[in-house]
C-alpha cells in the first residue's frame, strides 16, 4: 500500500478542507447552504454519514482517505460518545445514520439493538480476543488504560501502581476524570476497576465518587493537562492519549498498573436502517485493513487489532486482564444510576461547603 502516498493525501486533504471552509465562510456567504449543496451534488449512492467520538486529528485523515479511494462523500458528525449514542438511538429509525465510528466496544455491546450484524473483509486476521461473536460490532485499535502523574509534584515513593492506589486518601480531589455522560472512557475506566478489584459497582462507584471530591472534568481530552498542570496529581486515561501528551511536551509520566490493565479496544458498527449500508460495509472494511491498522499505529499511538502486525519500539508489555465484555455491558445501567444519584449529591454537598 501507498503508505507514504497516505501521509501525503492526509496533508493535502486538509489543505483542501480548509479551502472549502473558507471559501464557504467568505463574506455573503453561507456556511451551511455550501455544505447542503455540496452534499446533493454527489449521488445517493456516493454518500456515508459518519457519527464519530474520535478526535479531528484521528477521523479526518482516515476518512479522507476514504474518499480519495472510494470516490464516496462523507458527511461527519462528531462528539462525545453517550452523546452520539442517545442521537443515534434518537434518529435511526428515520435513518439518520450509517456509521457509528468511536467509543469502547462495551458501549457497542450494551447498545446492540443500534446495529447490524457485519463481517468484515480479513476479519480472521483480527485479534480473537475482540472479535464480535454476532459480528454487531468491529473493533479498530486496542486502547489500554494507564495511570498519569505529574512528574514535578508527585514524589517518586508516591506514585499510584495499582487501582487500588487511585483511592488513597492523600489523592482525594487529586484525580483527573471526565464526567461518565460525556466520555466513553470514563466508563471503562470504572468498569475496569471493578474487574481488576473484584469488588461491585455499589462498592466502587461511591468510593471514587468521594475520591473525585466534585472535581468532575467536562471530557477525556482535558485529563493530561489538568495532571500537567497540577490541577489535579493522578488520572487514568488511553495510552495513546498520554503517549501524545508526552510528545506534545506535557510534564506527565506514565505508568502500567501492577495488578492488570484493559486493553478494550474503541470499535465501529453500521447502524440499523442504515441508508447507504453497502457504503458503511466498505468502511468497516477499510478501518481494519493492514495499512490503516499501521498508520494508526504509528501516527495515533495505537495498538493494532490485527495480529500479522509487530508492535513498533516503545510499546510497552501489559499485564491484560481477561476483560468482562458481557459483564461489563450489563452493569451500565446500575453504573450511571448509582452516579447520577451519588455525583449529584456529592457536588452539592462540596459546593455548600465552598459557600
Amino acid at each position: 500500500m501507498r503508505r507514504l502516498s497516505f501521509f501525503k493525501q492526509h496533508i493535502i486533504a486538509i489543505a483542501a478542507a480548509c479551502s472549502v471552509l473558507l471559501t464557504s465562510c467568505a463574506p455573503g456567504s453561507d456556511p451551511a447552504v455550501s455544505y447542503i449543496s455540496e452534499k446533493y451534488r454527489v449521488p445517493e449512492e456516493k454518500q456515508l454519514i459518519v457519527y464519530t467520538s474520535h478526535k479531528e486529528e484521528v477521523y479526518l485523515p482516515i476518512i479522507r482517505e476514504f474518499e480519495n479511494r472510494t470516490g464516496i462523500w462523507v458527511e461527519i458528525h462528531a462528539g462525545g460518545t453517550t452523546e452520539l449514542l442517545s442521537q443515534v438511538a434518537e434518529g435511526y429509525e428515520e435513518g439518520c445514520c450509517d456509521v457509528f465510528f468511536g467509543g469502547g466496544i462495551e458501549s457497542f455491546e450494551a447498545q446492540k439493538d443500534l446495529f447490524l450484524p457485519y463481517k468484515p473483509q480479513q476479519a480472521e486476521s483480527l485479534d480473537p480476543t475482540y472479535v464480535s461473536i454476532d459480528n454487531i460490532w468491529t473493533p479498530f485499535t486496542e486502547l489500554p488504560l494507564v495511570f498519569i502523574y505529574n512528574k514535578k509534584l508527585v514524589a517518586p515513593g508516591d506514585i499510584p501502581t495499582t487501582w487500588e492506589d487511585l483511592l488513597d486518601p492523600k489523592w482525594k480531589g487529586q484525580v483527573a476524570y471526565a464526567d461518565l455522560h460525556n466520555s466513553g472512557t470514563s466508563y471503562t475506566i470504572l468498569s475496569t476497576m471493578m474487574q481488576v478489584t473484584g469488588k461491585s459497582a455499589k462498592e466502587t462507584v461511591p468510593a471514587f465518587i468521594g475520591q473525585l471530591s466534585g472535581h468532575v472534568l467536562d471530557s477525556s481530552g482535558q485529563i493530561v493537562p489538568e495532571v500537567s498542570g497540577g490541577h489535579c496529581l493522578v488520572g487514568v486515561t488511553l495510552e495513546e492519549t498520554a503517549r501524545r501528551g508526552i510528545l506534545n511536551g506535557y510534564d506527565i509520566a506514565i505508568v502500567y498498573p501492577q495488578d492488570g490493565t484493559s486493553a478494550v479496544p474503541d470499535g465501529c458498527a453500521i447502524v440499523k436502517n442504515a441508508p447507504h449500508s453497502y457504503n458503511a460495509g466498505l468502511f468497516l472494511d477499510f478501518i481494519i485493513s493492514t495499512d490503516v491498522q499501521k498508520y494508526a499505529m504509528e501516527h495515533f499511538y495505537r495498538r493494532p487489532v490485527r495480529t500479522d502486525i509487530d508492535l513498533s519500539p516503545g510499546y510497552d508489555r501489559l499485564r491484560e486482564i481477561d476483560f468482562d465484555l458481557k459483564g461489563s455491558a450489563a452493569a451500565e445501567e446500575e453504573i450511571f444510576r448509582l452516579w447520577d444519584e451519588l455525583y449529584s449529591a456529592a457536588k452539592d454537598h462540596t459546593d455548600g461547603e465552598g459557600q
